[in-house]
């Protein structure tokens, strides 16, 4: 059985007057298990990795790690500078893990050659499975079939968090058996794991999660009709986390329910206020 099954938070990091609120995290981390999520991811996107110092980061992971198993705990590593890269990923691995989730490097553009390359590099490296991360509208590089193909032949390279945009290269490698498909597209989930996709990576989880948790649980029973109900009461949900820029509408919510503050770190900006009063009303129909 697959390592990396169910509902996946990538979660948030939460801040106070610039600061990493670590009791804000564990609070949130502790909610999270309570509701019967089945993994935490560290430093993703939407956990803000990008605007956190990588000693920041290492403390993010230490504090969840002090709470949650450690094999249910994935930390994001991306980068495009290699060496420094690597070195990162050595200090990281000092710590017990279930894996690591890796994006092609941004704003560089390498060739589908380069991507191989990078990836074969990464896994060579690496003690614990890597989830690749196919994100090209964030990292600006799209992997073709045959190039991801090739990657994940790669022994610990397991899985991947596909937002590649690009269904038949999904069930391709639906097809292929080489690897698992964690759903990263919140909207896609019910279909993804209809098709087979093992998991979701589901920012939107952080809100109702043992919903998330019933609706992977119904579709994996084969309970086909009950899990359509549960994901179309989940959409506007989903939708109205992902209307504006994530993480702000996903902290935005959380604050709703005094979990943590919203604030971010620029330059991201807050939720609107039109999207708040939205999510308030969203909220309380669930």
């Amino acid at each position: 059985m697959s390592a990396f099954q169910g509902i996946w938070v990538p979660v948030v990091t939460p801040f106070h007057h610039g600061a990493i609120d670590f009791v804000g995290l564990r609070r949130l981390v502790g909610h999270l298990l309570e509701k019967g999520v089945h993994g935490i991811m560290v430093c993703t996107t939407t956990g803000e990795a990008a605007a956190l110092a990588r000693q920041e980061q290492l403390a993010v992971l230490d504090a969840v790690l002090e709470l949650v198993p450690a094999h249910r705990v994935v930390m994001g590593l991306s980068g495009n500078n290699l060496i420094e890269l690597l070195q990162f990923q050595r200090e990281i691995q000092k710590r017990p893990l279930a894996g690591l989730l890796v994006p092609a490097p941004s704003y560089i553009r390498p060739s589908q050659a380069g991507l191989e390359a990078f990836f074969q590099t990464v896994a060579d490296a690496s003690r614990v499975p890597i989830i690749l991360y196919d994100i090209p509208y964030r990292t600006g590089i799209a992997f073709e079939r045959a190039t991801l193909l090739n990657i994940v032949s790669h022994e610990r390279i397991v899985a991947i968090k596909d937002c590649g945009g690009n269904l038949a290269t999904t069930l391709a490698l639906l097809d292929s058996g080489q690897v698992d498909i964690l759903c990263g597209e919140d909207v896609q989930m019910f279909s993804a794991l209809c098709l087979g996709a093992t998991g979701l990576i589901a920012a939107s989880a952080h809100i109702h999660s043992e919903k998330f948790v019933t609706l992977y649980q119904q579709i994996r029973d084969g309970q086909l009709d009950a899990g359509r109900q549960t994901f179309f009461r989940l959409l506007p949900l989903i939708n109205g986390l992902f209307s504006e820029p994530n993480p702000a509408p996903v902290k935005a919510a959380l604050a709703l329910e005094g979990l943590i503050d919203s604030e971010l770190r620029a330059p991201m900006q807050g939720a609107s206020e039109a999207l708040k009063a939205h999510l308030r009303s969203v909220l309380g129909t669930l």
